[in-house]
């Protein structure tokens, strides 16, 4: 890629952060997808190619190029959406007079149900963590995931003030820095001030310089999202589950709970920090076939 065609790719990538709030995720995510098809059209073309010379026949022999490589439909589509993202924003500059991936078509995918742990498993991992040390970090962790169902981003971003464990509840940033207030349980709030004993005596150990980010690692030092992935991984190690648990898997089983237990689902939109409706309501088709498994299992003449 030249210097001119990287330069609007790093202006976009600015725009995105700047103007957009995008999370460092999403930035390097969209990053990686569009200079996947640099790549190609310096195959295609030469070093020199610019974005604007790109057409349909170029786009289709992309797709061509992309299902040749089994790339699944997942990532075919995020990556035209990128695309389609950058050469948006190209026109809005007024750097090309059209944006050649307005139209066309990602692929269809499929709705996967979310994976989520049952009240009983959820309750023996909450259980797993040593009453001690850096156990009660993690206890605190895996309570706060359960409690207020929100993104590995948003935990590990958390600071003390905007954890008030006095009137129990959180503020949470979420994506495009919007906030949003999430409830503390009892349980949670115990968890987590057993913990700030912890995380003083580590920081003061460590002699590490003053921050006020609730979560540390256990040389007192900030917590990454890949350490609490780590975190859970240890543990779901040890409940022997076989499931594929992340830290998302605990955000869905929070809403899936709060369904199962009658909860209204434009508040549990609210909790979750959904922009739209449609993204909470993958939850109600879960509750709904578990109703009907439990029906086909339990009902004699079912």
């Amino acid at each position: 890629m030249n210097k001119a065609q990287e330069n609007f790719l790093k202006r976009f990538l600015t725009y995105l952060t700047v103007e957009k709030s995008s999370s460092l995720l999403t930035v390097n995510n969209y990053e990686r997808d569009i200079r996947g098809f640099a790549e190609f059209l310096v195959e295609r073309f030469n070093e020199d190619f610019q974005w604007k010379q790109v057409g349909p026949l170029d786009i289709r022999a992309y797709l061509v190029f992309l299902n040749k490589q089994e790339y699944a439909r997942r990532t075919i589509a995020r990556r035209i959406s990128a695309l389609r993202s950058f050469y948006k924003y190209m026109v809005r500059e007024n750097i090309l007079e059209y944006n050649p991936f307005a139209k066309v078509r990602t692929p269809k995918l499929e709705k996967k149900l979310p994976v989520f742990l049952e009240e009983f498993e959820i309750n023996e991992l909450l259980n797993l963590p040593e009453q001690e040390g850096l156990g009660l970090r993690d206890q605190a962790i895996l309570e706060l995931l359960y409690a207020t169902g929100c993104r590995v981003s948003e935990l590990v971003g958390l600071t003390t003030i905007r954890l008030d464990l006095s009137n129990q509840f959180v503020l949470l940033l979420g994506k495009g820095d919007k906030e949003r207030i999430v409830p503390l349980g009892s349980t949670c709030c115990k968890a987590v001030k057993k913990y700030y004993a912890v995380r003083s005596e580590l920081m003061a150990k460590y002699n590490v310089p003053a921050h006020d980010f609730v979560f540390i690692n256990n040389r007192g030092g900030i917590l990454t999202d890949r350490s609490v992935r780590r975190i859970l991984d240890k543990y779901i190690n040890q409940l022997a589950i076989n499931k594929n648990v992340s830290p998302h898997t605990i955000r869905h089983t929070f809403a899936t709970h709060l369904l199962d237990h009658g909860a209204d689902l434009r508040a549990v939109q609210e909790l979750l920090g959904h922009a739209n409706l449609s993204t909470t309501q993958i939850y109600t088709h879960v509750t709904t076939e578990r109703i009907a498994s439990v029906y086909q299992k339990n009902h004699p003449r079912a």
